[in-house]
């Protein structure tokens, strides 16, 4: 097995790929540039960017390790996506170098916080033909699927059980990291002690774009953490491919979209806006034909026109390359939001 450690924004040293790992490394999002050796047969230079993560393909581990830390990563990106302010320690593992083993050593103990009240029950309704009535009778569906035939009767009704959303993601979660090459042989059996407790729970495949949320309220409160933990580690274990024989998995996170998704929710709760009044959803046109689109990543509206935009930046203010280039950038947005002051 060839492990290969690199750390954010710097290129590691030229390492053996094959062909499938090569264009394997190529397709995943967030990208790592590869690029080949100098002189060097079969030899490539990984540079990772802003991702950091773990990427596994066949016998290949790539860990990208963040300059801020794992345990301030895991918490920025927490608090990102579901206003949970985490305590830093939360995601102290001692010998843990790689995000997969820290994520899976934190759901578990916030699982097993979780449980000890009890698994989550609550009401599904469902739908089914069955050989005697409960719930209320479906007429509708009876006479347009069975017509003359007395049963099996069409009825719906309401289940209390413990197959509900906030398991299902804890679940998929679990799932998940157990799929990667944990360096701790006790994490990851105690992943397989959370598919256990959890066993007559569906297993869902979340769309890492697209992972539901969760309500709380006072029933249920004790489970914001380790669901909000469930849904981080499925928004970034998006990557899954396959060349031939070779499979790839990964989870990885682009540090640029994690600061930006940071501050805009930690400005928000200090300023007490709410989503549709100071988020990033507003484009606009720096031309008049509106060729040139622009998206600035805080925007703040009153009755829908702008009243203030703001761009987060994740790296070094200075740039010998392009200087200025900040804030050529903001009068751009301040232009084309008819901002003066």
């Amino acid at each position: 097995m060839l492990l290969v450690e690199l750390q954010e924004h710097e290129p590691g040293k030229p390492v053996p790929l094959s062909v499938p790992q090569r264009d394997l490394l190529r397709t995943i999002k967030p990208p790592i540039t590869v690029t080949a050796a100098d002189d060097s047969n079969g030899e490539y230079i990984l540079h990772p960017g802003s991702t950091v993560g773990a990427v596994e393909i066949g016998d290949l581990s790539v860990l990208i390790k963040p300059k801020v830390g794992i345990p301030h990563l895991l918490w920025m990106a927490s608090y990102a996506i579901g206003k949970v302010n985490f305590r830093i320690e939360d995601f102290r593992f001692d010998g843990a170098d790689s995000l997969p083993d820290v994520l899976a050593f934190a759901l578990v103990a916030h699982a097993r916080r979780a449980f000890s009240r009890g698994l989550l029950h609550g009401y599904l309704t469902q739908e089914e033909a069955l050989y005697t009535v409960r719930g209320r009778i479906r007429f509708d569906e009876q006479i347009r699927r069975r017509f003359s035939l007395p049963l099996p009767v069409e009825v719906q009704y309401d289940e209390f059980t413990e197959d509900i959303l906030a398991n299902c993601l804890v679940k998929a979660a679990a799932q998940q990291l157990r799929r990667f090459r944990l360096r701790s042989r006790k994490t990851k059996n105690d992943l397989g002690w959370i598919a256990g407790i959890l066993d007559n729970v569906s297993l869902v495949e979340f769309s890492p774009s697209n992972v539901p949320t969760v309500t709380f309220d006072r029933l249920n409160d004790h489970y914001r953490s380790v669901v909000e933990l469930s849904r981080l580690v499925l928004r970034h274990s998006a990557f899954e491919s396959s060349r031939g024989k070779v499979r790839a998995s990964g989870f990885l996170m682009d540090m640029n979209q994690v600061f930006q998704e940071f501050v805009t929710v930690a400005v928000r709760e200090q300023l007490r806006l709410s989503e549709r009044t100071f988020g990033e959803y507003w484009i606009c046109s720096l031309d008049k034909v509106g060729l040139v689109h622009l998206r600035p990543d805080l925007v703040w509206r009153s009755a829908n026109h702008p009243i203030f935009v703001g761009d987060a930046k994740y790296k070094r203010i200075t740039s010998t390359d392009f200087p200025n280039a900040d804030i050529y950038q903001m009068l751009a947005y301040c232009t084309a939001a008819n901002l003066t002051s």
